[in-house]
């Protein structure tokens, strides 16, 4: 296959209504006169999709008629076989609910199946759209938090037993794999943090729309493919949005085996006026079914160009700031790096990476208190605008 894709091409962003880039959207998350910011936040890529994405969706344009539609028929058996090839996972098509989204979809889930003043469990730090989910809705948050070991994180089960155990928590949101910290999970740690949720009638949310995207040497594996009584308490959440910088589109699905879970979803969808089988959008389902069914080359190109940034963007900041610490990148494209040795309070280096650097990130403590100090950096770009952002991050704190 002849390759049409170039990671270090340098796409123009400006005036697209990019929500990275915008300069408005900039300014309302870092604040007046940050609207320049080199943006290294939002979880998309600054590369092009497969074009074979592209020219799907353009030959559907050239129909000309945009009526009301259902979800494409190619896009089911196209998910069906990505996930049996790369993820060894047998779906059946009555399992998938699709849904707008996973953030829209975590809110729904929310809804429900807990009810106001419920107890949710997440693992923090952690993606934050979980948090705003569930305080949203009248839930609380309950943080079984991560626990630094060595270069990686792991997961304090002690802790998750004690926490589980309280009668008002009724569901736990899995990041897996986990955003922001780069862990993809052993199946081990999974089948523990299963069985302490299941044992303790716990409904599992599994948010898996990175799976795609792991780094040399790990391997996912899907929460539902451990065993028929995992697969029956859960439900996983996956799109092709993060693996083929399709998230514009809002398409995304949800698996869900157990055929009650399914239904009791699905009524909850009926009444908020959204229909499984025409609702979403036109153009996704056929991106996807596109991307899923032609664009694993370009993805088997993506994964080492990202671990091959990851691999500068780590032995640059590690050995110019003496205390940094960047994490091990398992999977996903978000690294996540720790200043606190640097001396700085984490106002003052937030300030210096804005002000000085002019870098915008994803802040550390948007992710949990526990986060605090700590910066997540999107490597999705090409590498000159990754050296560029890293110099200057050195360059601004060797200042200080």
């Amino acid at each position: 296959m002849m390759k049409d894709w170039n990671f270090d091409e340098i796409i123009d962003r400006s005036s697209t209504a990019s929500m990275k880039w915008e300069p408005d959207v900039l300014s309302a998350i870092f604040g007046k006169g940050k609207e320049n910011l080199l943006p290294l936040w939002v979880a998309d890529m600054d590369f092009k999709c497969p074009t074979v994405a592209r020219t799907a969706m353009e030959k559907r344009l050239a129909h000309q008629i945009y009526g009301y539609s259902l979800i494409d028929p190619s896009y089911f058996p196209a998910l069906i076989s990505w996930y049996s090839r790369r993820h060894h996972w047998e779906i059946n098509k009555d399992w998938i609910v699709t849904t707008p989204g996973i953030v829209p979809a975590v809110h729904y889930m929310v809804q429900c199946f807990s009810k106001p003043g419920d107890q949710v469990i997440i693992q923090t730090p952690v993606y934050y759209p979980f948090a705003r989910a569930i305080q949203n809705n009248g839930r609380r948050v309950l943080e079984n938090p991560l626990q630094i070991d060595g270069d990686h994180y792991r997961m304090d089960f002690g802790d998750l037993e004690k926490k589980a155990k309280d009668p008002r928590v009724t569901m736990a949101i899995l990041c897996s794999p986990h955003n922001p910290v780069g862990r993809v999970w052993t199946r081990q740690e999974l089948e523990r943090f299963g069985n302490i949720c299941i044992e303790n009638d716990i409904l599992i949310i599994s948010d898996e729309i990175h799976c795609d995207l792991i780094m040399p040497g790990f391997r996912h594996t899907c929460f539902p493919t451990l065993s028929e009584k995992f697969a029956q308490n859960s439900i996983t959440a996956i799109a092709a949005s993060k693996t083929f910088n399709l998230a514009g589109l809002q398409q995304s699905s949800l698996i869900i085996p157990n055929s009650g879970i399914r239904q009791e979803f699905s009524n909850y969808m009926e009444n908020l006026g959204f229909n499984n089988s025409n609702g979403g959008t036109l153009f996704g389902p056929i991106a996807a079914a596109a991307a899923y069914n032609e664009a694993e080359p370009w993805l088997e190109d993506l994964i080492p160009y990202l671990y091959e940034n990851f691999i500068y963007l780590k032995t640059c900041l590690e050995d110019q700031l003496p205390g940094v610490k960047v994490y091990n990148l398992e999977g996903t494209y978000l690294v996540w790096a720790d200043f606190r040795k640097t001396g700085l309070v984490p106002d003052r280096l937030i300030q210096i990476l804005e002000e000085d650097a002019k870098i915008g990130l994803d802040h550390g403590e948007w992710f949990g208190k526990n986060g605090a100090g700590f910066e997540r950096f999107n490597i999705a770009c090409p590498r000159s605008v990754l050296v560029r952002a890293a110099e200057a991050v050195v360059k601004a704190i060797k200042k200080y």
